[in-house]
């Protein structure tokens, strides 16, 4: 069995592998050796790492590129005899890795100049072009241990000491390069870099002083530190500075160079590159990256917007490899945005806590941000920190943690990290911290937005249904997508009502305006819609009896509906529109088709307005598609161009997943209206079920005429007699209580459906039959219901056309 320990330190060499394998394919801008190195200081646990190279001589061995930590707090030199006693020419001669700990180094002569303390030293021979060492101290105790060995390694083995420049040996210099004489400050330029001060070779003298007189002042210090030899270590540097232009704004370069310790019969020689960082730098300074940032937050409306926004103005400046902001709520950060959103860039615990489509982490597994938190103040780690894992991993090359501040409280935290060691400047210190404290207050408006905006969206949800229901042969679905513009409830609605005899009515729309008064008037029209529906009234007759009642209310709002009746058994349906969008129809093998569908005015507008009903016919496998105009209008375009996109991507949809076609079609809605969409897919019966009717005239022998034709209609459909003494029990109590109880047509109606039959007789009196609490022996009636109740597996009554229906079904033995 692996310990963790061991899975862990395998999974650095992985790391440490591919760091390695990402740099060598990558572009070489110049600083590859230096980005090589670097992750001994992030892989190995190294304190400061360097690369020793045989010089022109090849009698001494010279330092030609470092990270880390001065090296002459470990009494490190700059250049070592490749004939003497010291380690790295033990290791450059006999060619093989010299690890020495705090004993070993005492006893030696590189640590003579050490102030105090111990530290571990590994040297470890460079093969190829002109050789070398790779030298790595660390001060972990226990030195490096086994994995920290196999990734210097792979370090050193990535090493490739380049041959001296002609720059540092005083030949043709290249377009883009220059080298300085520490001494004298005399410098030679390339014909790039004058371009770029805009110089000609006869009017630049040579000297250094006539470059940095062309520099914006405020640049100069950071300039001076590269320039001046005292304050310039072995080792490459980079640096972003302006120079004037004749007329527009500065222009930013970047300086790219390497310190060459002097020799023999010349100087100390700073040698690089300079190139236009303008590309890099898309605004004049950082103060207008701050201005950008703050106009992007102004326009932000929701968290996501927030986190987005500062995602987009930190990163690629910054050049971070990874950031993510989140939300404070009690003790756990709810991520909001993860940048770049792969699970795996980011730390286990992060993936340990992967919930839903973001994480979150508890704040109590990282104690160092915790304690960042409670200060309220951003805090900066190198490369090397030691940090618990969860924050480690972010940033193995440098953590930047920013508090954001708002209103007196932490609302949430942003997080920035670097893969290779990354070099904190004071411009970039005060672009995080001015960020913080502006990403901060917006976090806290867009929080108090999208509080109020789910409210209402939970709200206008409470008016819509809460599930649609299971139809025989079809499939239905939908979906609704509150307005994200403003705060007010909006009016959109859909319905999936079923209706006897396995019909059913999809119904979608939209009121007038978003106000708390549209989505008011939208809950009473679906329900009036609803009613009258169940009723059992024709689709003309429900969308006038909503009209008028619309009408009656006296509102200044209307509404548009388009309402479907439409028959499972048949795969027809019947259409009325009251100044909606007529449904769409995708048929079997594809295409689709915009219904020709007569229509009326909106509902609320004329009082004796007519409703057309138009017929649509429907083959198993079609679809049928109801949306409302936030879905296929929007401005400067024609309604009719929407509907034809809707239609296109309906056609290109796969009608089996009902739910991806849904959210495929909202994929590209505006937010600035609602939306709702509703999806059926007929698919026809699979088992039709078997109807009779009968009209029971009132004559004295209306009872029996009943019984025979019940009986008729049994045998033909081959019940049992068993089963049919129960059934003709009960049409004789249902007729009777009809006949008896009430005036007007009766009807009765047989249907059978798996083994089910279903008996019900309609009459004209609203007056639901009423089962009685007790029968006394005297009694002569009132027992009906009672078989009734008894003989059926359920019964009940419902509204139809101003009367009633009473049924009862009975499971058969067939």
């Amino acid at each position: 069995m692996v310990s963790e320990g061991a899975a862990e330190r395998r999974t650095g060499t992985l790391r440490a592998e591919g760091a390695l394998s990402a740099i060598a394919s990558g572009p070489d801008a110049g600083d590859r050796l230096h980005r090589v190195i670097e992750q001994a200081l992030v892989f190995a646990g190294a304190a400061f790492v360097a690369v020793y190279a045989p010089g022109e001589d090849r009698e001494t061995l010279r330092l030609i590129e470092s990270a880390g930590v001065p090296r002459t707090l470990f009494g490190l030199r700059d250049s070592y005899t490749a004939a003497g006693g010291s380690p790295v020419a033990d290791a450059h001669r006999g060619g093989g890795p010299v690890w020495l700990g705090p004993e070993e180094l005492a006893e030696g002569a590189a640590s003579r100049r050490v102030p105090s303390g111990g530290f571990w030293l590994a040297v470890l021979p460079v093969h190829g072009n002109s050789g070398g060492c790779l030298l790595a101290v660390t001060e972990r105790p226990g030195g490096f241990g086994t994995e920290d060995r196999a990734s210097l390694e792979l370090i050193a083995e990535a090493v490739t000491c380049p041959v001296p420049t002609a720059a540092a040996t005083g030949g043709e210099l290249p377009p883009g390069a220059f080298t300085l004489a520490m001494d004298s400050g005399r410098v030679e330029v390339g014909d790039d870099i004058l371009r770029l001060f805009g110089l000609g070779p006869d009017d630049f003298d040579g000297k250094v002083e006539t470059l940095l007189g062309m520099t914006v002042p405020e640049d100069l210090p950071s300039l001076m530190s590269v320039v001046e030899a005292d304050h310039m270590s072995i080792g490459d540097r980079e640096l972003e500075f302006r120079v004037l232009q004749p007329s527009g704004p500065p222009k930013w370069l970047r300086l790219r160079g390497r310190l060459m310790p002097a020799g023999e019969g010349h100087p100390a020689r700073l040698v690089g590159t300079v190139a236009d960082a303008s590309t890099l730098r898309p605004d004049v300074t950082d103060v207008a990256r701050v201005q950008r940032l703050a106009a992007a937050l102004a326009t932000a409306g929701t968290v996501r917007d927030v986190s987005q926004a500062v995602v987009a103005a930190l990163r690629k400046p910054l050049r971070a490899d990874r950031i993510a902001l989140a939300e404070l709520e009690n003790d756990r950060l709810v991520v909001t945005v993860l940048d770049p959103p792969e699970a795996e860039s980011w730390p286990e615990l992060w993936r340990l806590e992967w919930r839903s489509e973001w994480p979150d982490a508890p704040v109590r597994a990282m104690p160092t941000l915790a304690a960042a938190l409670r200060e309220g103040r951003a805090h900066i780690w190198p490369a090397g920190t030691a940090l618990e894992p969860a924050l480690a991993d972010v940033g193995p090359g440098g953590l930047a943690v920013l508090p954001l501040p708002a209103a007196g409280r932490m609302a949430g935290a942003c997080l920035i990290g670097w893969d290779t060691p990354h070099d904190f400047g004071p411009d970039e210190r005060a672009l995080l911290t001015a960020s913080a404290g502006l990403a901060g207050q917006a976090l806290m408006r867009a929080r108090a937005f999208d509080a109020e905006h789910e409210l209402v969206g939970m709200l206008q949800r409470q008016l819509l249904p809460r599930r649609l229901p299971k139809l025989p042969g079809a499939v239905a679905v939908a979906r609704y997508l509150p307005s994200t513009a403003g705060l007010e409830l909006g009016g959109d609605w859909y319905d999936v009502i079923p209706l006897p005899d396995n019909h059913v009515a999809l119904v979608i729309g939209d009121v007038q305006g978003h106000s708390a008064g549209a989505a008011t008037l939208m809950g009473q029209m679906r329900t009036a819609l609803r009613a009258y529906a169940v009723e059992g009234h024709p689709p003309d007759v429900v969308v006038s009896h909503a009209n008028r009642l619309l009408t009656d209310m006296g509102t200044d709002l209307f509404a548009t509906c388009a309402y479907v009746d439409l028959d499972m058994e048949e795969g027809s349906a019947w259409c009325v529109r009251a100044g909606h969008l007529p449904p769409v129809l995708r048929h079997p093998d594809g295409a689709t088709e915009i219904a020709e569908v007569e229509g009326g005015p909106p509902l609320g507008v004329v009082a004796q307005a007519d409703f057309p009903m138009s017929p649509l016919r429907l083959r198993p496998g079609t679809l049928i598609a109801l949306t409302t105009d936030g879905l296929v209008e929007s401005p400067g375009a024609d309604i009719d161009d929407g509907m034809d996109r809707f239609a296109h991507a309906l056609a290109a949809s796969d009608p089996a997943h009902l739910g991806l076609v849904a959210d495929a079609l909202l994929g590209n809605a505006r937010r600035s209206d609602d939306v709702a969409l509703l999806l059926v897919r007929y698919d026809g019966m699979a088992l039709r079920p078997l109807r009779e009717s009968w009209t029971v005239w009132r004559v004295p022998e209306a009872v029996r005429h009943a019984r025979r034709f019940t009986r008729r209609t049994l045998r033909s459909w081959d019940v049992s007699e068993g089963d049919v003494d129960v059934v003709l029990l009960v049409v004789s109590e249902l007729v009777t209580n009809a006949l008896v109880h009430t005036d007007g047509k009766v009807r009765l109606d047989l249907t059978l459906m798996g083994g089910r039959l279903r008996v019900a007789v309609a009459d004209a009196s609203p007056r639901t039959p009423v089962k009685p609490t007790s029968i006394g022996w005297e009694a002569t009636g009132g027992r009906g219901i009672l078989l009734v109740e008894a003989m059926s597996a359920v019964w009940g009554t419902l509204p139809v056309s101003g009367g009633k229906q009473v049924w009862s079904e009975i499971p058969l033995d067939r």
